[in-house]
This record gives structure tokens, C-alpha cells and sequence, in this order.
């Protein structure tokens, strides 16, 4: 029986600048679906994005009524623990649901959101076929740059030489961004799940 896990954990004080600041959260998905390239992966995201990507669905599927994403308020404290746990499990909470829509999952741009750190504008952009590289292929890039599930690499191994598996470059245009270097990604969601 097909699965997919998601969690959102790991939420992240960044700095823009010195000004501005932003809480970033980590998204871990481990799966046996046909409807993802890869069966696990690990990204991080901030709330506007998530903002975005529900605006982008459901300008896709009008007739589905999106569950809603945690409320912006105007009092949200990132130095709140609460206030930021309270959003990560919103945020969970809205993931889990997406992602149990067939329609929904047949959006490229849930993919990319889930499974690469490309911007909006480049997750637009890719999915519009104006970048020169293809869904899979920014699937595929990251996740050969965030190598962190042996058990993936030991699959690789066996199916494929070394050289075939590290063959892709960021040469695509499509490198990773600073935070997705840093993503820390831990193999092993059961003990995180709540």
C-alpha cells in the first residue's frame, strides 16, 4: 500500500538582513508513491512560501476547497517557542492534507516546493518550461547535491556505476541555495513524529 510521510520540524531562525528576520522550517518526506521521483527528501521553507504554493493549487484546482494554512498574525513571535510550534503543526497539518489529493499531487509545482529548494519565481518558471531544465531534472539535481539517505546511495550503487549516478553538475543552473546546504536533514522521522 502506497504512503507518504511528512513532517514539519526543525524550525530555524534566519537572518535577511539586519534588519529582518524570518523562521524557516525543515520538510521531511519519505515515500513508496509513484507520484514522487524521489522517496525522501528534505527541504526548507519559509511561512510565505507555503502562502504561495496554496495560492498557486488552488488557482489549479478551483472545484477543491485547500485546507488553510495556520492564521498570519500580526502578533506572531519568533522568539515565542509556542507561537512557532503552533505554526510548524499548521503547517503539517495542511501538508498531510494536500498531499492526500490525487488532483492536487499531480501538481508539478507541489514537487518542486517539496522536493528541491528552487524559488517561486523559479518553481514558475520550471514548470512553464522556460527554464532549461525539466521538474524531474530539478528533482533529480537537488537531490544528487543533498546526498543525506544512505539508503538511496547504497540503491544508486547497486542499479548504477558511480560515475553514471554522479555524471549531473549544477552546471543546469539550478545549485543549491545557501540554506538547502544546511538543511540537516535527520534519516530516521520516527522518533520526531508527535
Amino acid at each position: 500500500q502506497e504512503f507518504v510521510t511528512v513532517l514539519v520540524r526543525d524550525p530555524r531562525v534566519q537572518k535577511e538582513d539586519s534588519w529582518h528576520s524570518y523562521v524557516d522550517y525543515e520538510i521531511f518526506i519519505h515515500t513508496n508513491s509513484i507520484c514522487f521521483t524521489r522517496k525522501t527528501s528534505c527541504v526548507r521553507r519559509r511561512f510565505r512560501e507555503f502562502v504561495w504554493l496554496r495560492q498557486r493549487l488552488q488557482s489549479n484546482a478551483v472545484l477543491i476547497q485547500l485546507p488553510e494554512l495556520p492564521s498570519k498574525t500580526p502578533f506572531f513571535n519568533m522568539n515565542n517557542p509556542h507561537h512557532v510550534d503552533h505554526r510548524r503543526q499548521g503547517l503539517q497539518k495542511f501538508l498531510e492534507k494536500i498531499l492526500q489529493d490525487a488532483l492536487l499531487l499531480s501538481d508539478s509545482r507541489l514537487h518542486l516546493f517539496l522536493q528541491t529548494q528552487l524559488s517561486p519565481e523559479d518553481m514558475e518558471a520550471c514548470v512553464s518550461g522556460q527554464t532549461k531544465y525539466s521538474v524531474a531534472d530539478a528533482i533529480h539535481s537537488f537531490a544528487s547535491l543533498n546526498r543525506r539517505f544512505p539508503v538511496e546511495d547504497e540503491e544508486r550503487k547497486k542499479g548504477k556505476n558511480d560515475a553514471d549516478s554522479d555524471s549531473e553538475s549544477s552546471s543546469s543552473g539550478i545549485g543549491p541555495s545557501d540554506d538547502s546546504i544546511s538543511c540537516g536533514c535527520k534519516a530516521s522521522p520516527a522518533s520526531e513524529e508527535s
